[in-house]
């Protein structure tokens, strides 16, 4: 490239630019990310347990051994491992989706005086409202039929459905998103569930003043027949794991309460009558398709979408579920995973090492300023009491040169160390290295086992060393 080319380039992409050169990506050690994505996928694979949607024919038809997965994170990160390119319908991997338009087009308030936002405990597809006699949630079928209603109410046909497929187009990053007419076809054949619950609805006055019934159900049946493919599907889960800004051209398309309550609701309700379950084991945000697709978000850090067509008896892709649960086995994204402490798991969103370096930190700062109970946290959080710092030395080199006596007799009673570790100057504990300026530091070159158990032994031992150290005793 040269450099008029690269400058140019540069001046529209800066902050990448800088992300790249300082690694600073939310996911800093992507590739050994992607290791284990793989790992995963090739796990997976095998599992040829479920079928395919029978009432849709076109469904019935796809082959059900597509697999597909792909990642996308807030800073553009991506990765794709399988059949990426087939095509699928969106299905109900679009009912959060249209939820969330229509919150940033209409606002919350006015969204839930038509929609709840609590589990049925029923089928998806049932005849039933709640208390209010209004649709559950929005991730239902009446749900979403009654969000239908509420998108750009009072506009043509052609305009309504022109504005969603533009919208969903955004989320993904500016990908076209074609239109499968053949299942739409098939959908609206085999409605009669559907046009059932939208009279009763409609007897419940769960529309807005004005809505013709057959538009909003012929407007559903499009929308759920909005054909994509996985990459697209995991930058739509990134614009909402970003807060409703799309991560590949920075542009804002839902709004901050939009994507709070989507996500929310789709952690409680997102996975049919599957969805209790889900929450508890995989602990995240995800809705899933009859088409076999599962879009997984990672709030403040990614989207997942996963393309399966063998469904389990709830309607949920079986190799999308045994994905999910094996990904939060193998990273902290369980929504109730401590990232405070250290765990067998791994957290993609830190540096190589960056676990290590704040325990070496943490034990080296506690030591120093005598902090018993800092030091009591890092031997509850499995922090090794004999690890080093870039010079090899231990907290106990650190506790004996400070004088924190009360900190040395813990490393050596309570945290069993090595009782006379060297340094890479081969200076043991107590002993002043050649980089420390400070003389009057007093000096723990020996001492016994008796002298450490002993809080009072210690505090005169550190005193006869202050004592004797000539630098010391002038000052």
């Amino acid at each position: 490239m040269q450099l008029y080319s690269f400058v140019r380039a540069a001046s529209s992409n800066l902050q990448m630019l800088i992300k790249i050169a300082t690694n600073d990506f939310c996911v800093p050690q992507f590739s050994h990310f992607q290791t284990i994505i793989r790992e995963l996928y090739d796990f997976c694979a095998p599992n040829s347990e479920g079928h395919n949607a029978s009432y849709i024919p076109q469904l019935a038809a796809v082959d059900p051994s597509k697999w597909a997965i792909s990642v996308c994170t807030i800073d553009g990160q991506k990765f794709n491992i399988g059949d990426v390119d087939a095509l699928f319908t969106m299905q109900s991997t679009s009912k959060p989706l249209t939820y969330a338009l229509a919150i940033t087009e209409h606002g919350p308030d006015k969204v839930h005086d038509y929609v709840g936002y609590e589990p049925s405990g029923r089928k998806f597809n049932l005849v039933i409202l709640n208390d209010n006699n209004k649709p559950h949630n929005p991730l239902i079928n009446s749900g979403a039929i009654a969000v239908t209603a509420l998108m750009k109410n009072g506009s043509c046909m052609p305009e309504r459905f022109m504005y969603i497929n533009k919208e969903l187009s955004r989320m993904a990053g500016g990908v076209n998103l074609g239109f499968n007419n053949p299942v739409y076809l098939s959908e609206r054949s085999s409605a009669d569930r559907n046009f059932s619950l939208a009279y009763y609805m409609r007897e419940h006055k769960c529309f807005p003043p004005g809505t013709d019934l057959h538009e909003t159900l012929d407007l559903y049946f499009q929308i759920c027949s909005i054909e994509t493919d996985s990459k697209a599907m995991a930058t739509i889960a990134a614009t909402m794991a970003n807060g409703g800004v799309n991560p590949i051209t920075g542009e804002r398309i839902l709004s901050g309460p939009a994507v709070r309550d989507t996500l929310s609701v789709m952690h409680s309700c997102g996975m049919y009558d599957y969805s209790g379950q889900f929450a508890f084991k995989v602990g995240l945000p995800a809705k899933s398709g009859v088409s076999g697709a599962i879009m997984l978000v990672v709030p403040n850090l990614m989207g997942i979408a996963i393309y399966s067509p063998r469904l389990d008896e709830q309607g949920n892709s079986v190799r999308g579920i045994q994905f999910c649960q094996e990904l939060v086995k193998r990273f902290v994204f369980h929504n109730y995973d401590s990232l405070l402490h250290s765990s067998a798991k791994l957290d993609p969103r830190k540096h190589l090492h960056e676990d290590r370096v704040q325990s070496v930190v943490r034990l080296l700062f506690a030591a120093k300023n005598n902090d018993l109970n800092e030091l009591r946290r890092c031997l509850i959080a499995n922090v090794d009491f004999n690890t080093t710092d870039y010079d090899d030395r231990t907290g106990l080199h650190v506790a004996a040169s400070a004088g924190a006596f009360d900190a040395v007799r813990f490393f050596i009673e309570v945290a069993h160390v090595d009782p006379n570790p060297l340094d890479r100057w081969h200076i043991k504990k107590g002993e002043i290295s050649p980089s420390v300026e400070d003389k009057s530091l007093p000096k723990f070159n020996s001492f016994d086992a008796d002298t450490v158990r002993s809080p009072n032994k210690l505090r005169d031992f550190v005193k006869k060393e202050k004592k004797e150290d000539p630098e010391t005793a002038m000052n």
